[in-house]
């Protein structure tokens, strides 16, 4: 079982990863060493990977969608292969309820996202899909990033 310390630390991390641990020591009146010696214990049980959060908008990148798709059989494996390659994949889930995966695409604009949809349906023989475009951010990656909200989560 993970100990209330080392929840209230990852709050903290989900917050602000690049928060100081002396900052953090002060919010959450842990010990330095404490903090440093869970997280590095953590990162092989919890943290699955430090990274940041982009607008990819100010990077020229003004097309992002969800994609639901039902793949065909016998294309699958080759499909989730060339997922896993394809760089304007941002995100890709195993899903139910009639789909198979949703990805999150990432493109510079409507027209690289319409070649790859057709992409998808030419090479793969996709069954069924369903695109719907993110228009913005309203919350995102805040599940556990409060540590005075921690005890309503647990609960």
């Amino acid at each position: 079982m993970i100990s209330k310390k080392d929840l209230v630390i990852i709050t903290h991390l989900r917050k602000n990863c690049r928060e100081t641990l002396t900052d953090m020591a002060k919010k959450s009146r842990i010990p330095i060493s404490t903090i440093y010696e869970k997280i590095k214990r953590n990162e092989d049980r919890l943290i699955r990977k430090h990274t940041c959060l982009v607008d990819f908008t100010k990077l020229g990148f003004n097309t992002r969608a969800k994609i639901a798709i039902q793949a065909n059989i016998s294309h699958k494996k080759d499909l989730t292969d060339f997922l896993l390659k394809h760089q304007n994949i941002n995100s890709i889930f195993k899903i139910n309820n009639g789909y198979d995966y949703l990805i999150e695409g990432v493109f510079k604009n409507m027209v690289d996202l319409e070649n790859f949809l057709e992409t998808l349906q030419t090479k793969f023989k996709i069954k069924k899909q369903e695109t719907y475009f993110i228009i913005d951010d309203i919350k995102r990656e805040a599940f556990m990033s409060d540590p005075s909200t921690l005890d309503l989560v647990l609960t």
